[in-house]
């Protein structure tokens, strides 16, 4: 029988609970198919069952463990992150409790050899990075997964056997109360970078792991410097070595170091090891102030991603389908947007409005993407963490001219975390005026935000085009005042009296209105002119935020087999 350890984590600083086991309805007996089931309960597995939820897909999450994730781990939101959080509603709750920031230093020695600015003006509603433990995280989603009456968290549960058929799959799960098998048409595997799915179906990751390895630690001290994040290279307690510091709520502090290549783990672990490292640290900074250690662990840097995320009927998602340096904050941040990526195509297939084939979109989008992080992270890795005696001379050679030369400084870039482009996705329209643009999201990219001016009398200006998004396709249509073209209007009816949820925003330059649709006022075309737009644009959005099609005046006919394409119907009538 599985019973994970029943301690209540101590922390200085956070709350855990221990979850308890409830007997689900298999265990007495009682035969049950769930549209889907998800082996983890990590961030990644809980977003999937948000955005299940959105379209009413119910889910069950299977989690061996009995708390959240012990420490600070996934500590950084990149921005898009932040947007697909607001769309399941936890924005305005992580807000509230993370650090935004934009930047940040590194040191070569004692001297600042590189400053990070990253992008951020008046359109951006998230900053660029928001700092935030990943307990925090993992207990602000249960809460809002609380809420819902289509997810259910079994924890003390572990997977321990799979059968992966045509259509469906069983899972054999151990408990505190025994074993059960539980049936599934679909199966998501999220259960991170050790991942039980993974090893159960002989899957095998590919890429490459580097040798370095760092210490992670967590401490309080009630520090009054900047939120940013510092990278120290070749410390003077740390020879050849690297350190990054970081700001995160409740006084705490994160400090990553790496080891000296002839320490072992037993050695790095010892905890008066880590203290006095720690404290050699806040020396260097001349920081004199009482500080308590709150966690720590250990890892390596890998670039390792599985060749295919979906295997029959099991997908697989986060650190479960690939492992990526924390270097440049890739690895929560990815693997949500694999979530948001599989969640809705999911979802449409659980309802049948698409074919199975929508997920190998998922598959080919995501690994795509995953070789991309891969091949960029390796160079920040290389950095951080030189792999031989070459890489580190070049290293030292860089750091040493970034003194007082200015050409060698980008190559310090932490090349952080971003979305990346579908160009090539089977789900972008086959005609569309693409090409023709010289502003605005490109087809395959992430929509652009845009503050808006006040929509009525007595509005305040926090409002952004984001904001309106509904949950599956949008159509944004630029019009003035004479509004719609006729067939477009019937289009968009045609569309939203079909099975998929289809939303139509209006972006207007003068007063309209159009039945079922929502509008924005832009008297001073701002979104017009960042969307590179005319009266009768239109964009198509996917669920997950990409554009998939933009037209310049597209026909009926357009529009409609766009969105076909783009949901992989099971039927052309489907969204007609």
């Amino acid at each position: 029988m599985h019973v994970p350890e029943q301690r209540r984590l101590k922390s200085l600083y956070f709350d855990y609970e221990v979850f308890p086991f409830v007997p689900p309805p298999e265990l007495a007996g009682e035969a049950r198919r769930h549209p889907v089931a998800i082996v983890g309960a990590g961030p990644v597995g809980l977003e999937v069952a948000l955005e299940l939820a959105r379209y009413g897909v119910a889910s069950v999450v299977i989690e061996a463990g009995n708390t959240v994730s012990e420490g600070s781990r996934a500590v950084c939101l990149a921005r898009r992150s932040m947007e697909i959080m607001q769309q399941l509603g936890l924005d305005q709750r992580f807000l509230e409790k993370g650090l935004p920031w934009t930047g940040g230093r590194s040191f070569y020695r004692d001297e600042v050899v590189f400053n990070l600015d990253m992008p951020h003006d008046d359109d951006d509603r998230f900053h660029p990075m928001t700092n935030l433990q990943q307990c925090y995280i993992e207990q602000y989603m249960l809460d809002r997964i609380a809420d819902s009456d289509l997810i259910d968290v079994r924890f003390a549960s572990k997977v321990i056997e799979i059968e992966n058929g045509s259509d469906g799959a069983r899972l054999r799960v151990d408990t505190p109360d025994g074993d059960y098998w539980l049936d599934a048409d679909w199966v998501v595997a999220a259960d991170g970078a050790r991942s039980a799915m993974r090893k159960l179906m002989g899957l095998r990751l590919t890429g490459d792991s580097y040798e370095g390895r760092f210490v992670i630690a967590d401490i309080q001290i009630a520090l009054d410097h900047p939120i940013e994040r510092r990278a120290f290279f070749d410390p003077p307690w740390n020879p050849g070595n690297t350190v990054l510091f970081h700001k995160q709520p409740d006084d705490i502090w994160r400090v990553d170091y790496r080891l000296p290549d002839d320490e072992t783990e037993e050695e790095a672990l010892q905890e008066a090891t880590i203290r006095k490292r720690i404290q050699q640290h806040l020396d260097m900074l001349e920081i004199d102030l009482p500080w308590e250690l709150d966690w720590y662990s250990i890892y390596s840097a890998n670039t390792l991603t599985l060749e295919r995320y979906v295997h029959g009927r099991v997908c697989f998602a986060g650190d479960a389908a690939h492992l990526l340096p924390i270097f440049g904050v890739r690895g929560l941040n990815t693997g949500w947007i694999d979530a948001n990526n599989l969640g809705w195509k999911l979802a449409f297939v659980a309802n049948g409005w698409s074919s199975d084939a929508l997920l190998d979109s998922y598959s080919d989008e995501r690994v795509a993407a995953a070789r991309e992080i891969c091949e960029e992270a390796a160079k920040s890795t290389r950095f951080m963490t030189p792999p031989t005696r070459g890489y580190t001379l070049m290293r030292d050679a860089t750091l040493s001219l970034s003194l007082s030369e200015e050409f060698p400084k980008n190559l310090l870039h932490w090349r952080t975390s971003r979305p990346q482009d579908y160009v090539d996705s089977r789900l972008n329209a086959a005609v569309d005026d693409d090409a023709s643009f010289v502003a605005g999201p490109r087809v395959g990219a992430p929509l652009a935000n845009v503050r808006l001016a006040p929509q009525r009398m007595g509005d305040n200006s926090d409002a952004f085009l984001l904001d309106y998004l509904g949950a599956g396709f949008n159509l944004i249509c630029f019009v003035d005042a004479g509004g719609l073209a006729a067939d477009v209007a019937a289009a968009i009816d045609r569309l939203g009296a079909g099975p998929l949820p289809v939303t139509c925003l209006l972006v207007a330059a003068a007063d309209t209105a159009h039945a079922g649709a929502g509008v924005i006022a832009d008297p001073q075309r701002r979104v017009f002119a960042k969307y590179g737009a005319d009266p009768g644009t239109v964009y198509l959005i996917r669920p997950d935020g990409h554009v998939c099609g933009r037209w310049r005046r597209p026909t009926a006919a357009q529009l409609q087999d766009a969105v076909q394409r783009a949901a992989v119907a099971r039927e052309r009538e489907a969204v007609r």
